[in-house]
């Protein structure tokens, strides 16, 4: 089995890839190491950047991943974007659901950005998954928005998804899936 490092502070992160990468017979590894993320309005900045300061600082050997994600919710004006995390350990679910409680449109998505770096070169993998905020918190599985984001091919929300069955309609999954296609023709 082949393996792939994995650099994320987010160990709920790490799980879904890992239940993943079994699918295309690699292995990931949790590396969970402090570095400096870059603040920017752009998803694929961020990852880009971690992934060259992974490499500038000598941090990790070898091919290593980095994963940047956010809630896009449309009648925000895409907020929280790029600044998801910040929000969600701010005002959390309960405060998203408050900023769009008068709103008829609550379309919404999360985008992922996977960026890959291998020897000089950082490639980037994107995955979409469109769907709505909910009026209210349902479940109790998963992390962060999971409570408050339906996709829309479900009538769950995430949190009320075991792992595998998000990993069905994930933002994360689809861009590691691009991912770990290639490296499965490559290694």
């Amino acid at each position: 089995m082949k393996k792939l490092n994995f650099i994320t502070h987010n160990k709920n992160k790490y799980l879904e890839a890992k239940i993943l990468a079994k699918e295309y017979n690699l292995d990931i590894n949790w590396i969970n190491v402090e570095y400096d993320e870059i603040q920017h309005d752009n998803l694929d900045m961020i990852a880009k950047r971690s992934c060259e300061i992974m490499q500038e600082k000598k941090i990790v050997e070898g091919k290593f991943i980095v994963e940047d994600a956010g809630l896009f919710i449309e009648s925000l004006n895409s907020f929280p974007g790029p600044y998801s995390a910040y929000c969600y350990l701010t005002i959390g679910n309960q405060g998203i659901l408050n900023l769009i409680k008068s709103e008829n449109n609550r379309k919404a998505y999360f985008k992922s950005v996977i960026a890959y770096a291998f020897e000089e070169r950082i490639t980037l993998f994107t995955g979409i998954t469109d769907g709505e905020i909910t009026n209210e918190m349902r479940g109790e599985k998963g992390f962060g928005f999971d409570p408050i984001f339906q996709p829309l091919e479900s009538d769950k929300t995430f949190a009320e998804m075991s792992l595998k069955e998000k990993n069905l309609y994930s933002h994360r999954q689809k861009s590691l899936r691009k991912l770990f296609a290639l490296l499965s023709l490559r290694l």
